[in-house]
Formats: C-alpha cells, structure tokens, sequence
C-alpha cells in the first residue's frame, strides 16, 4: 500500500530525458521516499515502459503521473492524475479525463488511484502552454485555486507546479495556510539542498526533477536537506 502522504521527499524522472544506469541506481537508492515518472512532451507507452523495467531493479517506491493515454502503463505501484486547475483550454480538463476513462474506466483498480489538483504558475513552461493555463496574478487567486481543490472538491493533493523555476516561498505558504485536507506537493526548479530544505517548510512533499539531469551531485543532496527536518 502506497502511503503517500507519509512521503517529505521525491524525485521525478521523465522517460523522454536520458539517465545512465549509474546514476539512475544513485537515484533510486539515494534515500528518497519515492520515484515519480512522469512529464510533458514526447511521453510514450515505450519510453514509459523502459523507464519503469530500469527502476524495478530497486525497492524504491514507483508512481506513473499519467500524462497522456496512449503512455499508461500497467506495472506501477500507483497512479497519479494530474487535474489543471487554472488551465484555459480542455486539455486538462474534465473532458480529457472523461475520454481516457472512455478507454481505460472498466480496468481502474482506484485505490491505486489519486487526482493531484495542479495550479501552474510559471507561463514560460511546457505545461503552461500546453494547457493554456491561465497563470495566478497574486495571493488571493492562489488561495482560491487551492480552496477549489481542497474543499470544494476534496481532492488529496494540492500541487504548486512551477516546473523549472524556483517558485516564491510565500506563496507555498499561502497555499499551506488554507488547505485543510489536502496533501501539499511542491515542485519546480530546485538546485540544491537549501531550496529544497525552503520549500519543505511549507510544503508536505517537495518533488525534485530536472536538476537530477545537471547536475546530479546537487540532486542526491536535497534528500538529507529535506529529510533532516523531520
């Protein structure tokens, strides 16, 4: 059983990004609470698969962020869906949910299943524009998308996405301060161990990605920084 919510720390990996067997292996041992495989452009049921056949040599924890129809892939310890919160456009929205159920609703075993309520907040981003999302302007927009996913709609995670920029303390925060079910992640443009430590403060899990693939030395250090707060 998956528990999610017992995780500080994450690592993300994306299958269209090159990671040799090495540091892979550092990776998956490194201590982290978890190994996510997700990400935007270019995700396929093969990249997908032979990422997952690589983990699986390691205990570690591994969760597919579904990104796409077309590259789920059975094997997975859980699944994570992704729900734009503030997207403009139906690609994230209910209706792309609604189609993939279309394809895959009958097989869902749904306690291996949770909707991460995402609020995107750097429009420079792939997944900004992919989705049209309509970026927040302040404070009150912030807690208002985060009310939306935690009370209105009562999904378990709340997701500040600021994918490859270093998001703004406060505003973690802000997110933290009115959530009252939800599990708070974090994730986006993390270098090193102090960032990640900045972000656990507020954040329930801080999620760690694209540094792993520049430099991978700073990535391993954010599991001790986060990890030492608790």
């Amino acid at each position: 059983m998956i528990e999610y919510k017992e995780w500080r720390h994450v690592f993300k990996l994306d299958p269209d990004k090159n990671i040799n067997d090495e540091d892979l292996e550092r990776i998956c041992e490194s201590g982290t609470d978890a190994v996510i495989v997700g990400g935007t452009l270019r995700v396929s049921f093969d990249n997908t698969i032979d990422l997952l056949a690589r983990i699986r040599r390691f205990s570690v924890p591994c969760i597919l962020e579904v990104s796409n129809v077309e590259a789920v892939v059975p094997g997975f310890d859980f699944y994570f869906v992704p729900l734009v919160l503030n997207a403009g456009n139906e690609y994230a929205t209910l209706h792309h949910h609604t189609e993939g159920l279309k394809q895959y609703g009958s097989l869902v075993k749904w306690s291996e299943v949770a909707v991460e309520g995402y609020i995107i907040f750097n429009p420079q981003s792939e997944v900004a524009k992919l989705t049209g999302a309509k970026i927040p302007k302040d404070v009150e927009d912030v807690k208002a998308l985060a009310r939306l996913a935690d009370q209105m709609l009562k999904l378990p995670i709340v997701y500040i996405e600021y994918s490859g920029a270093y998001g703004d303390p406060s505003w973690v925060q802000s997110v933290r301060s009115v959530i009252e079910q939800a599990h708070l992640f974090y994730g986006g443009g993390i270098k090193d161990g102090s960032q990640a430590a900045e972000m656990a403060k507020w954040a329930d899990t801080v999620i760690v990605g694209n540094i792993i693939y520049e430099d991978i030395e700073q990535a391993l250090k954010t599991v001790h920084s986060v990890k030492s707060l608790t």
